[in-house]
């Protein structure tokens, strides 16, 4: 395609990876919030993330074989209706203060995710050349981010307009009742956009059938499986970095804990705005995967051995402004935004490279790999119960971004199981 060609898609989707940013990173502040409006414990509560992205290693293959029937364009018009279904759910969740509903509506609103996202990620990557394809993602990263950044901002805006930002001293069915108007509003948006979608020049996505060799399955080609594998890792730490952040801030004592994920979210998007402006021509894609990998270790061991008590670095950057101070194990927590910013952008070109006639079903292999975000978290609950603190346990990603880098290193050139 031409870039005039390219134009009305890359709006179309950017809007779209908007929306999949803001109801994504809408679960840092949901979190901590329904900790108080269900009593639950740190393991609980991560629940919401096990039932937001176990949607996704469920429902990925079957909405592959939606896609084949309905189209991309009209599914993801339904992928859009089934996430305003899911965000109905979430009235009668909140009248009756019902966790197992509120985990259902977020099982159905991901799955209405999924197969957004199963469409959109390969249309995003054969929009132009592979080797550019990370500089397009990271595009659509921004705004999916810079959703992110907002979505904790608009939720504590709306749900504590008339009355204190305290969590702790505000009644549980008070606060249930709270998410009625914001989820009402987003269905209606949910549906008003897929009318849009639906009556755009969005064209139908064709993938090309004579470059790849008939390989019969996907498993035979070694880069996409552990591609997969390194993005179960990568969603994992992600999820872990966004959706934390808000809890370890509450234990620590801190006010507008709810606002927190918008601190990871903004790294993350400065490390979009590197991989817009230096990919592919200052920065190939696997070398900003290595740099990821390695700064996200670095930082996770800055997380662990640095103070709960000091401000040192906030204080350092931005001194005493209106912007809170972070203790510093919490701002390195937000770090990690930066770190795993260009992960994602990264492994799914290397991946789809040379696939061809299975790209569509590479893509929805990579889609389960979101299941990271599951199971990850639920290990991170465990660990910190096990330790006492949430600090110790954030040491799980140096095994995340371990295999993360393995793959920009060497596994991302394999072409058959056999070699090494």
């Amino acid at each position: 395609m031409n870039t005039r060609s390219n134009l009305v898609p890359m709006v179309i989707l950017g809007i779209l990876f908007f929306i999949f940013g803001f109801v994504t990173w809408l679960n840092g502040s949901l979190i901590p919030y329904l900790q108080i409006i269900c009593a639950l414990d740190p393991f609980e509560a991560l629940l919401v993330s096990f039932a937001f992205y176990i949607a996704y290693t469920v429902m990925a293959f079957p909405m592959s074989f939606v896609l084949e029937k309905t189209g991309y364009k009209n599914g993801m018009v339904l992928g859009l209706f089934v996430m305003g279904c899911g965000a109905l759910l979430f009235i009668p969740a909140a009248q009756n203060a019902s966790y197992p509903l509120f985990l259902s509506a977020l099982f159905v609103l991901a799955s209405g995710l999924t197969i957004l996202q199963t469409a959109s990620n390969p249309y995003v990557v054969l929009l132009g050349p592979i080797e550019s394809a990370a500089m397009r993602i990271s595009i659509m990263g921004l705004i999916n981010k810079g959703a992110g950044v907002a979505a904790p901002l608009v939720f504590t805006a709306l749900v504590f307009s008339d009355m204190g930002v305290s969590l702790e001293a505000s009644q549980p069915q008070e606060l249930a009742q709270k998410l009625i108007v914001p989820y009402l509003a987003m269905a209606g948006m949910l549906g008003v956009l897929a009318l849009f979608v639906k009556l755009s020049p969005l064209e139908e996505i064709v993938f090309e059938e004579e470059d790849a060799m008939d390989k019969g399955s996907v498993f035979a080609f070694p880069h996409a499986v552990l591609g997969a594998v390194a993005l179960f890792f990568y969603v994992g730490i992600e999820v872990i970095a966004g959706d934390t952040i808000g809890l370890y801030a509450q234990g620590l004592g801190l006010p507008h804990a709810t606002s927190m994920t918008s601190f990871t979210m903004a790294f993350m998007v400065l490390g979009y705005l590197v991989g817009v402006a230096f990919i592919p021509r200052f920065l190939s894609q696997e070398r900003a995967l290595l740099f990821s990998a390695l700064g996200g270790m670095v930082f996770t061991l800055a997380i662990v051995f640095s103070s709960k008590d000091s401000h040192a670095i906030t204080q350092a950057l931005w001194g005493y402004t209106s912007v809170p101070l972070l203790p510093d194990s919490l701002f390195f927590v937000a770090l990690l935004g930066f770190a795993n910013a260009l992960v994602w952008p990264s492994i799914w070109p290397l991946a789809l490279k040379g696939v061809g006639r299975y790209s569509a079903q590479v893509s929805a292999l990579l889609i389960t790999a979101i299941a990271g975000g599951a199971l990850l978290p639920l290990v991170f609950g465990k660990l910190s119960l096990w330790f006492g603190s949430m600090q110790e346990a954030y040491a799980m990603g140096l095994a995340c971004y371990a295999f993360i880098l393995c793959y920009a290193l060497w596994w991302h050139k394999k072409t058959s199981w056999s070699n090494g």
